[in-house]
């Protein structure tokens, strides 16, 4: 058997290509605000925000655990992170599939320093024997723990230091009732008005010096679903295009041919949004569709549907759920430039 020698250039590609994903991560770190004054728009959820982190460093104690959720894409990894900026004080990360036993929870727990804030994204996701060694962890700020097996076995509480929870979920209701009921404060993220993302698109733009106007920022805003995230990826995308095939100034004309090149349309719909709307109004003759039935047609996860796609295409009027399935509306008809059903 003869074994060949990596070869050095595509070692390098390699190397290159980490360090460039690295570079976007560290990037997309960088446009999220790092305190309460810099964070655009959820207005109520900021102001209780203020009057817990203020009354909290008062007292000199540790801001009460929150909740937050909400569709993805809205912030609530930012706002935990600006909580512990606030607060002065040290965040660890971790998501709710990543804590598989209860020595991982342990091990967390134990490491934390006093004031701390522990973010738990995704979780509704934790394993619930996991779960419920966090219940003393938030109540008492204790950790009871078993050591040994059979008879011989006998439980350990170990004192921890006073600490802040924030988890964050995009399914509330998956969340059980001992866990909910032991945050001190939960808040709902919705989702943006145009205006507002467009002031975090011109923000985003001043970091990533692009030269962008009020128009152009806020064509992008307009297709962004009303999320952050998705705002500063198709900032990043409409950059790009401008760079090569304009002169680099994003203004309303640039960004609106820019994004139906990356066939994201005046409704911020993409592929995949009209897709389901041609398969409901098209292929399936406007009848109601099965969920089972639109994801094996479009060869999506039922998850993705239900929880990425279908609740913007609902929020526009374009898609209603009923009891026999999912039927597209006259708007839907309209957006794809055909005359909607008398019946409909």
């Amino acid at each position: 058997m003869v074994f060949e020698a990596p070869d050095a250039e595509s070692a390098h590609e390699r190397i290159a290509q980490v360090e460039l994903a690295e570079e976007d991560l560290a990037l997309d770190r960088s446009l999220r605000p790092k305190m309460l004054k810099d964070y655009i728009g959820q207005q109520k959820v900021k102001d209780s925000l203020r009057i817990l982190v203020e009354a909290a460093a008062a007292r000199g104690d540790a801001v009460d655990h929150i909740l937050f959720s909400g569709p993805p894409g809205l912030g609530k990894t930012t706002l935990a992170t600006v909580v512990a900026n606030e607060m002065g004080a040290h965040i660890r990360t971790t998501s709710g599939p990543a804590i598989e036993r209860t020595g991982d929870l342990a091990a967390i727990l134990t490491n934390l320093e006093p004031g701390d804030v522990l973010f738990i994204d995704e979780i509704h996701r934790m394993n619930r024997m996991v779960e419920e060694v966090l219940y003393p962890a938030l109540e008492d700020f204790a950790l009871d723990i078993v050591v040994g097996k059979g008879p011989a076995a006998r439980s350990i509480r170990l004192d921890l230091p006073p600490f802040t929870l924030i988890g964050a979920t995009t399914r509330t209701g998956l969340l059980t009732g001992p866990l909910r009921d032991r945050f001190g404060v939960s808040f709902r993220l919705d989702y943006y008005a145009p205006e507002e993302l467009a002031q975090i698109v011109v923000r985003s733009a001043g970091i990533l010096d692009v030269e962008i106007d009020a128009e152009g920022a806020l064509e992008i805003a307009r297709r962004s679903r009303g999320t952050p995230r998705l705002a500063n990826r198709l900032l990043k995308r409409v950059r790009d295009w401008a760079q090569v095939e304009g002169d680099g100034v994003i203004d309303e004309d640039t960004a609106a041919r820019a994004l139906s090149f990356f066939e994201v349309d005046s409704l911020g719909l993409d592929a995949v949004d009209n897709r389901i709307l041609d398969l409901l109004c098209n292929q399936f003759g406007g009848r109601p569709v099965g969920l089972t039935t639109l994801a094996a047609a479009l060869s999506e996860d039922q998850d993705s549907i239900e929880d990425v796609y279908e609740p913007f295409l609902m929020q526009q009027g374009l898609l209603v759920r009923t009891p026999k399935g999912r039927t597209a509306t006259a708007r839907a008809y309209e957006h794809l430039g055909q005359v909607p059903p008398e019946d409909l």
